[in-house]
């Protein structure tokens, strides 16, 4: 398969944020230039906290976690679905920036296209942003939309 006819998968992180649908608008737009492209929206989950695991089934656990991922994801791909764009929707519990970037190689992505949060640079500073962690953590393209 040459690279002309090659799909490419573009991750999309979904975090329910303005910034993040922003970032899913900015690529159905990019894909009116090329219809060779799959997105595959993702949501991190932060992990519950250990008393909650003492109190819920792990399968209750793994219903709380499927809901809500479907709640955060669902306008993101109302967008896609609305442009017509091939996309899959997947949630992964951890920390938000490894989890990015363990998907970008399960899935075998081609870039990612990602919001900001603009914190400004103290925030930055102190905490450093999921955008600039990822940045550093996958060997593929990333945009960043504001």
């Amino acid at each position: 398969m040459n690279s002309a006819t090659r799909t490419e998968k573009i991750l999309i992180p979904v975090d329910g944020s303005d910034n993040a649908l922003r970032a899913v608008d900015y690529a159905a737009k990019m894909s009116i230039e090329s219809n060779s492209l799959k997105f595959e929206l993702l949501h991190v989950l932060e992990p519950m906290p250990l008393r909650a695991h003492a109190a819920l089934a792990q399968n209750e656990i793994n219903l709380v976690y499927a809901d809500e991922a479907k709640r955060i994801l669902l306008p993101a791909q109302r967008i896609l679905d609305l442009a017509g764009l091939s996309h899959c929707a997947h949630y992964r519990v951890g920390h938000p920036a490894n989890e990015i970037a363990a998907q970008v190689t399960d899935k075998n992505c081609d870039a990612v296209i990602m919001g900001t949060r603009g914190l400004g640079f103290l925030g930055r500073a102190a905490t450093g942003s999921v955008a600039s962690q990822v940045v550093h953590l996958v060997n593929v393209p990333v945009t960043l939309v504001k």
